[in-house]
């Protein structure tokens, strides 16, 4: 069992010498965030806010779940929130004119912080769905995605349906969305007679990836943010990507209380920045580009209710 041990433990090291030796680019943990896209204040956005209360004078306070990149994490200082929600977040504070000051909240605890007026708006990859809608007002952002993610050198084609991940060996999360996509496009490959996929199920992310790169599995399969900003240091690529709600659409948005008077200002900053190309540098700087959003919408449709 030792010598076993052993060689797994030179296996993982084989693996995380190269990723750390790779030229991948050094994401900004600095608390400072000099690199963070900024903007001017829209004066437009801010008459849409007029009836608004926010929580204090002249700045949003905006919730965010600060748990794993590249949607936040915490600075090299430990205590400051940076990724993308906080790149988000900085732009729509900039065009309400305030100053942002960001707060960490688990995520089981944000609906009940943003009822209670703990933030005025909470950025933290917060999908948009019917439900969710009777006690909040959206402004999206972002598409969810799921990625499929193969190795830098497969010789994997595109994956674009269901037919095409037939006799593969995927790994996923369980009890996950892209679990239970994945079971039911091999539901419907198997009925059409084609191979059945190999589903494997992996705790450890070191783990996860040598697979990837031995050739025991084909394709990891799971939120395309993670995916997108790990594959970074080159050795994964995209594959293939579909919404999170598949076959729905699905999207990532600001949230604001309901009928707060919020929403329409912060969809105006959303789409000002659009435009002017703030908002595709908050996507590069953590590798989100694939998720970008044509325009930003209040309220669009959800996922529906189970």
């Amino acid at each position: 069992m030792t010598h076993r041990r052993n060689i797994l433990s030179v296996l993982l090291a084989a693996l995380l010498v190269p990723l750390a030796a790779s030229a991948q680019p050094a994401a900004d943990l600095s608390p400072e965030q000099a690199g963070r896209p900024r903007a001017q204040k829209i004066d437009e956005a801010i008459k849409l806010a007029k009836d608004f209360k926010f929580q204090k004078e002249g700045v949003l306070v905006v919730g965010t779940t600060t748990g794993r990149l590249p949607f936040a994490a915490y600075a090299t200082d430990t205590k400051t929130p940076v990724g993308n929600a906080p790149d988000i977040a900085q732009l729509v504070a900039d065009s309400l004119g305030r100053k942002l000051e960001l707060v960490s909240t688990a995520w089981a605890d944000w609906p009940l912080g943003l009822q209670s007026g703990k933030f005025d708006v909470v950025v933290s990859n917060v999908t948009v769905t019917e439900e969710r809608k009777e006690k909040f007002d959206f402004s999206t952002y972002r598409n969810d995605q799921i990625g499929i993610y193969v190795k830098s050198d497969s010789k994997l084609g595109a994956i674009k349906e269901p037919k095409d991940i037939a006799g593969l060996k995927l790994i996923v999360s369980a009890s996950t969305n892209q679990e239970q996509i994945l079971l039911r496009w091999n539901k419907q490959n198997v009925a059409a007679g084609l191979k059945p996929v190999e589903i494997q199920y992996y705790d450890d992310d070191v783990v996860q990836r040598l697979a990837i790169q031995s050739g025991r599995a084909d394709a990891y399969v799971g939120p395309n943010a993670i995916a997108a900003y790990e594959a970074r240091d080159g050795k994964t690529k995209l594959a293939g990507v579909f919404s999170g709600g598949w076959p729905q659409t699905a999207e990532i948005a600001v949230t604001s209380r309901k009928g707060s008077g919020l929403a329409d200002a912060v969809t105006l900053a959303l789409n000002t920045q659009i435009k002017n190309g703030n908002y595709a540098k908050a996507l590069s700087r953590w590798n989100l580009e694939s998720e970008a959003i044509a325009a930003s919408r209040t309220n669009p449709p959800g996922l529906p209710k189970n």
